[in-house]
């Protein structure tokens, strides 16, 4: 999931007649519809949770639609509304790319575009957190500007990194100077981290894995402690928290999808004994004094460890992944059932409840334990079972396996990358034919000794222009985005008028 700090509560939905209320900067209902904003009140809070929960959300929906029964219509998967929808609410957040860097916005008005006044100032996760669902939505439509920005975030970060190879917490996305310069795999990083391994994998891309394992060699070298993950300056590497953050318990998962297994089980099972010692994992641990940090004593539910314990298990069965399993049922069960749901715990120490519950509780946590336990599932498909689908494109094949889950947990198939490939190679063709021809005319001209222009040819803007199979991945790094429509430009409103950063409500001026 994208790795976040615990929020506000959220305002009431709406009541009858509400929706006739003029704008203002008081809480609005506005953000209550669906699907996407009608009124100059609709705000989204923050870029880097939204292509997984929203955009993702869509696309994983999307994917899924046959295998649930839904009637789907023709060209499925490479069209159909739920992938419509996905399309429109990436193109809303393509106006937080539009930065000196490359590197987009923390918010972005869905309207407006982003606010003059916004602050420069974003998290490495949010930044790098876009690959995953803006590929597979590239793949799905034709149209690489979502890919390629994406492509481009990732690039700037990873060009940003410190002689000894490690990124800090946030950066100026205008200037690429970073400030908050604490290093490690928890709040504010951790999800950069995991779409690079889950982006190579999605993709088959060389290049993202190399990154991935370049920034896990410096990992180990500057901030692993005895199998724990400390955070240490970026660019000395001193230690400045000897803190275990929940949000850190994802990296055991992370490290089993490189086949990183022994190391993935060390971490892990030092994880599991602060489980074990509170029924649950605190925020923040300080791992010297082996207890909890004032003021980060509650445990929301959080479904990081439960997450690597499913992905360790899918790869060695060890049946001590199902002790935590089991562990997590029983206590949640235990402490945390409240008549309306389960409560957030406010504090691991006396297990004192909190009157919220999160929604990554049953979006993820639910979701992973499920799974842990249904080694039979779709999901853990190995290739043995697969749904055969014909498009316009030719014969595509679902269903096989290897579902990439995003950080948010919604999977993502991805052979369906593949489904709408043929229309990119026909593209590709077009292209090649049209500079062998283009070639030729000119040859023949330099032959005849006619004048001709010397500039060469460009395929023609849009969202059918592809470069070819054999220099893709260089033709991206040369060529800039091409898009479908132009990006939302339009003036922003006044920042008081909008979420605030982490997911604040909205402001009452009232």
């Amino acid at each position: 999931m994208v790795r976040r700090a615990p929020t506000a509560p959220r305002p009431t939905p709406p009541t009858t007649g509400s929706e006739s209320r003029p704008c203002s900067t008081t809480p609005t209902t506005a953000t209550w519809r669906m699907p996407f904003p009608t009124t100059s009140c609709d705000l989204l809070p923050v870029t880097g949770t939204t292509p997984g929960a929203v955009v993702g959300g869509l696309l994983s929906a999307h994917l899924l639609s046959k295998k649930a029964g839904v009637e789907v219509e023709a060209g499925w998967p490479c069209s159909g509304p739920l992938l419509r929808m996905a399309e429109e609410a990436a193109r809303k957040l393509l106006p937080a790319f539009q930065t000196p860097t490359g590197m987009p916005y923390g918010t972005v008005n869905l309207l407006h575009g982003v606010n003059p006044g916004e602050t420069p100032v974003t998290c490495t996760a949010g930044i790098g957190t876009f690959i995953v669902e803006f590929a597979t939505l590239s793949s799905l439509t034709g149209d690489p500007v979502f890919e390629d920005v994406a492509r481009v975030a990732l690039m700037r970060l990873w060009e940003s990194r410190s002689d000894i190879g490690l990124v800090g917490n946030h950066i100026d996305v205008l200037t690429g100077k970073w400030v908050a310069q604490d290093a490690g795999i928890g709040a504010g990083v951790d999800s950069y981290f995991e779409y690079l391994v889950k982006g190579a994998i999605l993709l088959q891309d060389k290049k993202l894995m190399a990154m991935f394992l370049e920034y896990n060699k410096a990992i180990r070298n500057y901030t692993r402690f005895d199998d724990w993950y400390l955070w240490v300056q970026m660019y000395k590497g001193t230690v400045s928290m000897p803190v275990f953050q929940s949000l850190e318990a994802y990296w055991p998962g992370l490290q089993s999808l490189i086949g990183d297994i022994d190391n993935a089980m060390r971490t892990f099972l030092n994880y599991y004994t602060v489980w074990k010692q509170f029924g649950g994992l605190p925020e923040f641990y300080n791992i010297p004094q082996g207890y909890t940090v004032e003021k980060r004593e509650g445990y929301p539910l959080r479904p990081e460890l439960i997450e690597s314990a499913m992905y360790l298990y899918r790869a060695t069965g060890d049946p001590t992944l199902l002790e935590l399993g089991r562990d997590a049922v029983e206590s949640i069960e235990k402490i945390s059932k409240v008549e309306c749901g389960f409560a957030t715990i406010k504090d691991l120490r006396d297990h004192k409840l909190d009157n919220r519950m999160e929604s990554f509780f049953l979006a993820e946590t639910v979701k992973y334990l499920y799974l842990l336990f249904d080694p039979n599932n779709f999901i853990h498909n190995n290739g043995s079972t697969f749904d055969a689908v014909i498009t316009p494109y030719g014969e595509c094949i679902l269903g096989a396996g290897g579902y990439i889950f995003n950080t948010e947990a919604h999977p993502i198939d991805p052979a369906a990358l593949h489904c709408c490939r043929r229309l990119k190679e026909e593209q590709w063709e077009v292209e090649d034919l049209m500079k062998e021809f283009y070639s030729l005319k000119r040859n023949r001209s330099r032959f005849q000794k006619t004048t001709m222009s010397s500039r060469p040819w460009e395929p023609p803007a849009g969202p059918g222009t592809f470069s070819s199979p054999e220099n893709h991945d260089e033709e991206r790094e040369k060529k800039p985005a091409k898009q479908k429509i132009p990006l939302l430009s339009c003036p922003s409103q006044p920042f008081t008028s909008k979420l605030a950063l982490l997911g604040q409500v909205f402001l009452d001026s009232s």
